[in-house]
């Protein structure tokens, strides 16, 4: 079973009560991950920053 997160009503849905639209978040494998998906999400953007902004300081130099 996969598991949502749905970022309007901060709850953690399963395959079997999930939402409609695209306010949901997923699918994660278990609810743990599910309910940690706003954390999962902030701390890949946040490395993902970092990666752009190496990137963009190497490139500068050549």
């Amino acid at each position: 079973m996969a598991y949502w997160y749905n970022v309007s009503s901060g709850q953690v849905e399963s395959d079997d009560n999930k939402s409609q639209g695209d306010d949901l978040m997923g699918p994660y494998d278990s609810q743990e991950e599910a309910a940690n998906a706003l954390q999962t999400a902030r701390e890949r953007t946040e490395k993902w920053d970092a990666e752009d902004k190496a990137w963009e300081e190497g490139r500068s130099e050549d």
